[in-house]
C-alpha cells in the first residue's frame, strides 16, 4: 500500500538532524521512499493531510517487563530488596501464562498510545507475548526470563531447552518483526555454570542475551567478594558478551571506568530506565560517561511495577532533566540526542537497524503528533517540544512497517476495551490468590 503524508512537519533524525516544515513523506509498502517531495509518478492509495501534524520516528523501548502491568501500583514506596522480596517475587508465584498474555496485551495498547512500536521485553511465558506481537503489528525483542536453579524453581517450570525451542521457532518471525534473545535474569541470581550454558547456546544460535546487570553497590561488593571482579568483568569472563549479536544489559548503575570500557569494547547496549531508579532510590547510571566512551545507550521504561507506566516520552524527559541538573550543565544531553536514545539507539539494541529515522530507505515506523494545542505554541523548536512539551495524548497516529496501528486516535489491531477488562480482572485475581515468596534477593 502506498501512503502519502502531505504537508507535515518532520523531525527526521537523519544524518543531518534535519527538521523540515511543510513537506511530504511518501511510503511504499513497508519503506519510506521519499522525504520532502513525493517521487514523480508516485500514486498513493491513501493521502494524509499533514497540517498541524509533526512526524517523528517511532519510539523503541529498550527494556521493559510488559506483563507487569498487572501489578501496577501494587508495590509502592519500598526499597529495592523489599520491593522484590515482599511484593514482586511473591505475586509471580500466582502468575499464569494467560495472565502474561493479557498483561502483555495491556502493555501493547499503552505503548502504542505513547508512540512506541518496538520493545525489549524480559519476562516469563514469552510465547504469550509473541502472540501479542503478532496480533498488534509491533516489533519486539523477547527474552524468556530464567534463574537457572532448576525447573521446579522457575515460573511456569521453564527450562533453558524450552526457551531455546522458543527462540528457534520464533526468532525473525512475524515478517521479521519478532526477534528473540536469551534471558538469564542477572549475575546476582543466576549460577555461573548456568550463565556459561546460556552464553554458549546464544552464540550457537546466533542470537543475543538480555539481562539485568550491576544495579547496586551491594551487587558489586558481593561480586568482588565471590569472584574478585565486578559484575561487568565477571560477565565478560563468562563469555556473556562474546557472541555475534550484541548483549543488551539493563541498568548498569554501579560501574567503574574499566567496566564502561569493557561495555564499549564488547559492543554491549545499555538500557537506561531513569524513572525506576529515581522511584526506587537506586541512584543513576553514568549516562554521560557511557556516551563519551562510545557505549550504545537506549532508553527504557522498565516494568510498570516500578515505573507505573510505559511512557518513553517521560523517560526521555527525566533522563535529560536529571543529567542537566546533576552535571550543572544545561547543554548536557541535548534534545536531539535524547530523541536518538529513544528511537534509533533502541532499534539498534534490538536488532532493527532499518528503523529510527524518517529518511529514504528506512522502515516506515512513524508517529504523528497533533501540534495544534496550546502547549506546542509557538512552534519554535519542534524537536525540543517532543521531549519537553509533548503528551502521549497528542499522538494521533502510529505506523509500523507502513501499517497503521493507531489511526485517528483509535487502535487498529487490538481490542482495547476487552484488553482493559480482561487485564483488570486478572490483576485483581492475581493479588487476591494465596501467594508465596518464590526466591530471595540477596543483593
Amino acid at each position: 500500500m502506498n501512503i502519502l503524508i502531505k504537508g507535515a512537519d518532520v523531525v527526521t533524525l537523519d544524518s543531518q538532524s534535519r527538521v523540515l516544515r511543510g513537506c511530504d513523506v511518501a511510503i511504499a509498502g513497508r519503506t519510506i521512499c521519499a522525504v520532502g517531495e513525493a517521487p514523480k509518478g508516485f500514486k498513493p492509495d491513501e493521502t494524509v493531510v499533514g497540517r498541524h501534524r509533526l512526524v517523528v520516528p517511532a519510539f523503541f523501548n529498550a527494556h521493559c517487563h510488559g506483563p507487569m502491568t498487572l501489578v501496577r501500583g501494587w508495590a509502592e514506596d519500598l526499597p529495592f530488596d523489599r520491593w522484590l522480596n515482599e511484593k514482586i517475587w511473591v505475586a509471580e508465584s500466582a502468575l499464569s501464562k494467560e495472565d502474561v498474555f493479557w498483561g502483555a496485551a495491556l502493555a501493547a495498547t499503552e505503548m502504542l498510545r505513547c508512540g512506541t512500536v518496538g520493545f525489549a521485553d524480559h519476562y516469563f511465558w514469552m510465547d504469550q507475548a509473541a502472540k501479542v506481537v503478532e496480533a498488534s503489528g509491533m516489533k519486539a525483542l523477547l527474552a524468556w526470563c530464567l534463574f537457572g536453579h532448576g525447573a521446579e524453581r522457575e515460573v511456569g517450570r521453564a527450562t533453558l531447552q524450552k526457551t531455546l525451542d522458543f527462540a528457534r521457532l520464533r526468532h525473525q518471525g512475524c515478517e521479521g518483526r519478532l526477534h528473540v534473545a536469551l534471558g538469564p535474569h542477572s549475575p546476582y541470581m543466576c549460577p555461573d555454570e548456568f550463565l556459561r550454558r546460556v552464553a554458549d547456546a546464544a552464540h550457537r544460535l546466533g542470537i543475543g542475551i538480555h539481562l539485568h546487570l550491576s544495579e547496586s553497590p551491594e551487587q558489586v561488593e558481593r561480586s568482588l567478594a565471590e569472584h574478585g571482579k565486578t559484575p561487568v568483568a565477571h560477565m565478560a569472563e563468562l563469555g556473556v558478551f562474546d557472541g555475534p549479536v550484541r548483549t543488551l544489559a539493563a541498568h548498569c548503575i554501579c560501574v567503574t571506568e574499566g567496566d564502561i570500557a569493557t561495555l564499549a569494547r564488547r559492543r554491549v547496549s545499555v538500557a537506561h530506565c531513569p524513572k525506576t531508579y529515581m522511584k526506587l532510590g537506586m541512584g543513576m547510571a553514568p549516562v554521560q560517561r557511557f556516551l563519551d566512551m562510545g557505549v550504545n545507550v537506549a532508553l527504557g521504561t522498565d516494568g510498570p511495577a516500578s515505573n507505573n507506566d510505559l511512557n518513553l516520552i517521560e523517560s526521555m524527559r527525566l533522563a535529560g532533566l536529571f543529567q542537566k541538573n546533576e552535571q550543572r550543565k544545561p547543554e548536557a544531553l541535548p534534545h536531539m540526542q535524547l530523541l536518538r536514545l529513544a528511537t534509533w539507539a533502541g532499534a539498534k539494541a534490538m536488532g532493527f537497524a532499518g528503523s529510527g529515522a524518517v529518511a529514504e530507505g528506512k522502515h516506515a515506523d512513524l508517529v504523528l503528533f497533533n501540534t495544534d494545542q496550546a502547549h506546542w505554541v509557538p512552534r519554535h523548536n519542534l524537536a525540543a517540544s517532543v521531549v519537553y512539551s509533548a503528551h502521549p495524548g497528542d499522538i494521533t497516529d502510529v505506523m509500523c512497517d507502513g501499517r497503521w496501528l493507531l489511526r485517528h486516535g483509535e487502535l487498529v489491531t487490538l481490542d482495547e476495551e476487552r484488553i482493559r477488562r480482561e487485564a483488570e480482572a486478572r490483576a485483581l485475581r492475581l493479588v487476591s490468590t494465596p501467594m508465596r515468596q518464590v526466591r530471595q534477593y540477596r543483593g
